[in-house]
């Protein structure tokens, strides 16, 4: 007897029989990759997978579990290529760095990853964390021990000493210690191999450097260079021979310029960009992750007093009107952008915010969704498997009430996820 979903919350378990489908009725399609909506149509998905998309409602078989989604615009999982699970940005930050051991960064990325999946984002590249432990939570998430996005991890920052990466900034010599490159502290090239070396070990998929200052490092610049030519070289040589690819954290042109020149995959946050750098990015295709959601989140906590550090505080108000700025002038120059949010500066699920800043900024609301989609997929190597609705595909699949490209804030509202055929939530409103 066919199975028709009308109204749940949580996670649900369908197609017991191995010849059952599940029949997924979408009012409309945005499929990841057409520039166009495709009105009424049915996904088919057996298993895991999409098996094909037919227009019309499909009359289903009596083992077919249908889920009716025709008041809803349905569309691949979404992919936010920049995220921090193992934490969330609050005025007492600074604080928590001393109180909370392993088991607590482990807890809260594990409520922050089902919050990021709730809302859509069935795929996250994690930049950076403390303790491993997002790299322990993927393999949580894919034993199916906790809900969560599939999960690409760089591990531990790789950053000079007192550089953006180096979490003991702020803090008094007497507990700093000696980190070294285990640590993910470089200095010199000897360094820059054993630290990537340590995170191929660690089960790191990506490794992530900071080649310059940060907006929320406890340090005066945000800007400056802070790895050498010859040490951006061998991290990303090194990387290369091991199979993985660099994310490069940089604000300031010389640090990216250098970053660029050594061959990372990916510059992030991009703040001060220029047309050297985007014309750099478009010959080598260096994509750009623009987090305009952490320069503008920030640029607002910036006007309330104390809630960031002294030294903190002028980098944050700055940051958000050029970051959009910048994404404009380099969207308009044809550089390659994926999304990314940069959240846990911002709160987990709130991910979505960022659509409606690159649409702010002058990217129509398809290219928009795209670089969340397909592109984002792309780009993370996933191409074969995720980013689109096209048969073949996991059947990682999202829905929204109303049409996001005449209102792209309704992508901050999405109502049902499934991650690889397995509905995660579904309300219906």
């Amino acid at each position: 007897m066919k199975k028709i979903i009308t109204c749940l919350i949580g996670i649900a378990f369908i197609n017991n029989s191995p010849n059952a489908d599940t029949l997924i009725y979408a009012g409309n399609i945005i499929d990841g990759i057409s520039n166009q909506m495709q009105p009424n149509a049915t996904i088919h998905i057996n298993g895991n997978t999409i098996s094909k998309i037919a227009p019309g409602f499909s009359i289903p078989t009596d083992d077919d579990t249908v889920i009716n989604l025709e008041e809803s615009t349905v569309m691949p999982g979404l992919m936010d290529t920049h995220v921090h699970l193992t934490g969330e940005y609050n005025a007492k930050s600074q604080l928590q760095r001393f109180v909370l051991n392993e088991a607590d960064y482990a807890l809260n990325a594990s409520m922050y990853a089902k919050k990021t999946l709730e809302a859509g984002f069935t795929v996250v590249r994690n930049l950076g964390d403390s303790y491993n432990v997002t790299i322990a939570l993927r393999k949580a998430i894919n034993n199916k021990i906790v809900p969560g996005p599939l999960i690409l991890s760089a591990g531990k920052t790789l950053s000079s000493t007192g550089g953006h990466g180096d979490s003991t900034n702020g803090w008094a010599k007497i507990i700093t210690g000696n980190q070294n490159a285990k640590d993910g502290i470089v200095n010199g090239e000897d360094d820059a191999r054993k630290a990537v070396r340590q995170r191929y070990k660690d089960g790191a998929d990506w490794i992530k450097v900071t080649a310059t200052g940060g907006v929320l490092s406890v340090a005066k610049s945000g800007q400056n260079p802070q790895f050498t030519d010859a040490e951006l070289n061998t991290i990303v040589k090194t990387a290369k021979d091991y199979g993985l690819r660099v994310a490069a954290h940089a604000h300031g042109t010389e640090g990216m310029k250098r970053a660029v020149m050594a061959g990372v995959a990916s510059i992030e946050h991009g703040t001060y960009m220029n047309r050297e750098i985007m014309l750099l990015m478009k010959q080598r295709g260096t994509f750009f992750v623009p987090t305009l959601l952490a320069g503008s989140w920030v640029a607002e906590k910036a006007k309330i007093d104390g809630f960031f550090p002294d030294l903190v505080r002028p980098k944050a108000a700055e940051i958000g009107p050029v970051a959009i700025n910048t994404f404009t002038e380099a969207y308009e120059f044809g550089v390659p952008i994926v999304f990314g949010t940069d959240t846990g500066v911002s709160a987990h699920g709130d991910n979505a915010q960022e659509f409606a800043l690159m649409v702010k900024a002058g990217m129509p609301e398809m290219e928009a969704i795209q670089s969340a989609t397909s592109i984002a997929a792309d780009f993370l190597g996933l191409a074969e498997t995720h980013g689109s609705l096209t048969k073949g595909k996991i059947a990682d699949v999202i829905a929204i009430q109303g049409n996001p490209l005449e209102n792209i804030r309704l992508m901050e509202k999405v109502h049902f996820v499934m991650k690889g055929g397995v509905i995660y939530k579904q309300i219906y409103q």
